[in-house]
């Protein structure tokens, strides 16, 4: 373990284990701790982070709300892939760490800090995204991981170090959590302890931001969703920023009990792992995109999409999202979207979403040409013979070939 830190940005929660990291990282290091905690949108106060922080002996302190930020640049561009890795998962803390490992290292600029520090563990997917996005944007940063450093092998080992530094612990944080959680605007996502074996049934209370489908209202929402250049604009035609409009939806979906996925996953790291996921807004707003994109993309452009978009989701849940090959399908994927502009009506009902119209100035759809009515000379079928012979040639050829033999 080197010993040459002077300062280290922490990303700090302020929650037991960040505070105990802090206090380690002073005694272990002997170095100036700065800590960032980021306002991603995960519906908790974060005033008592500064205080603690305070308390802790810090003297610079990061605070940031980057609500806005974390949707716009980070949320839209992935959802403009309509990214889902390994067919279910929307990938809501996958897309959150690029954000807050990046600005780490802008403040670690802004205060000369030689290192940066994370308090994911050694067997999760958290760890790589961070410290990948840490060497992209500064390659000589020093990283401190210290679930992969220290010796403490259990619960009870940091609640003895929070007692013997005088770090307060709450009541109910003196047992083990029955299942850990991460949030964001985008989702929230529960793991372990109750959640391990996959046979079992997720008890009620894991879930977070979404009532259970049945206990859905028995009437339907109906709501229209607005874009421009793949980018959702607008709710039943009234603006919203990035981050107010994801809000909104995921009201409208939490009430509708939509979202929930129950996901066993493969890790990066290369273990398999169960999740529950809660994805209300963006579930609604991947079925809209997809459905503004059906009316909107030349068949091949949507082919072509969707052939990439699962190395595309891999390269956000591996943490590649400063690579240059996710901004190389990012730039195909953002040509794509030019013309992706319009409305979409959806129906929103006991856990699922249902489009029940989509419009736009740049619709690619001829009800002249598709109808079975008389369309007025617009399409000659007879055209379908030679398309068909052609297309058959091959297929011809090779039976032939099968016969004679």
């Amino acid at each position: 373990m080197a010993k040459d830190v002077k300062k280290v940005v922490l990303a700090y929660s302020g929650g037991l284990d960040t505070s105990i990291i802090l206090k380690w990282l002073q005694e272990t290091y002997d170095c100036e701790v700065v800590t960032f905690t980021a306002d991603l949108g995960q519906g908790e106060e974060l005033a008592p982070a500064r205080q603690k922080a305070e308390q802790l002996g810090i003297k610079e302190i990061f605070v940031e709300g980057l609500r806005e930020e974390f949707v716009r640049d980070f949320v839209f561009p992935m959802f403009r892939a309509n990214a889902l890795y390994e067919g279910v998962y929307l990938l809501g803390t996958s897309i959150a760490r690029p954000l807050i490992a990046k600005r780490q290292i802008e403040i670690a600029r802004e205060t000369g800090a030689d290192a940066v520090c994370h308090g994911a563990t050694g067997k999760g997917n958290d760890q790589v995204r961070f410290e990948l996005t840490y060497y992209a944007l500064n390659p000589d940063i020093k990283v401190i991981a210290p679930w992969r450093e220290w010796d403490f092998t259990s619960r009870s080992d940091l609640i003895a170090f929070a007692e013997q530094h005088q770090i307060p612990v709450a009541k109910d944080k003196r047992g083990e959590a029955p299942f850990s959680v991460d949030a964001n605007l985008l989702h929230s996502s529960s793991e372990g302890k109750v959640l391990e074996d996959p046979a079992v049934e997720p008890p009620p209370y894991v879930y977070q931001r979404t009532v259970s489908p049945e206990d859905a209202p028995d009437k339907a929402t109906i709501v229209t969703i607005g874009f421009e250049k793949g980018d959702p604009v607008s709710i039943d035609g009234k603006k919203l920023t990035p981050a107010a409009l994801l809000t909104r939806l995921n009201e409208l979906g939490g009430a509708n009990g939509i979202g929930r996925v129950d996901l066993v996953e493969n890790r990066y790291v290369g273990m398999k792992s169960r999740g529950i996921y809660e994805t209300p807004g963006g579930t609604i707003l991947h079925v809209a995109h997809r459905a503004m994109e059906s009316l909107t993309l030349d068949r091949e452009a949507m082919h072509l999409k969707d052939q990439l978009m699962p190395r595309y989701a891999e390269l956000v849940y591996y943490g590649f999202w400063f690579a240059p090959e996710r901004e190389m399908l990012q730039a195909l994927i953002d040509k794509s979207q030019e013309h992706v502009e319009g409305e979409v009506t959806l129906k929103l009902y006991k856990g699922n979403v249902i489009v029940t119209g989509r419009s736009s100035p740049k619709s690619l759809y001829s009800d002249t040409i598709v109808t079975f009515e008389d369309d007025a000379g617009a399409y000659d079928q007879k055209d379908a013979e030679g398309f068909i012979k052609l297309n058959a040639l091959r297929l011809r050829l090779l039976g032939r070939r099968r016969d004679d033999n």
